[in-house]
């Protein structure tokens, strides 16, 4: 799977804050593992690569001038 730094995964759990549009979050480190960012209250955690492929619903990525 194409996941990549600055991507906001929709992932098929929230995360426990309880917060609104807490099913967000921002990629902010890509290996092995992943380091996530809530977006509903700014959490950051790491996360297993196959853990975290395995609960994604939706990748978004902003198009940048290199891509079609």
């Amino acid at each position: 799977m194409d996941i990549r730094v600055g991507d906001i995964l929709l992932m098929k759990k929230p995360h426990p804050c309880g917060k609104e549009n807490n099913k967000n979050f921002l990629v902010l480190r890509v290996g092995m593992d992943f380091r996530l960012r809530c977006m509903a209250c700014g959490h950051e955690f790491m996360l297993p690569r196959i853990k975290a492929e395995k609960n994604i619903k939706k990748v978004t990525r902003e198009r940048t001038d290199g891509e079609h």
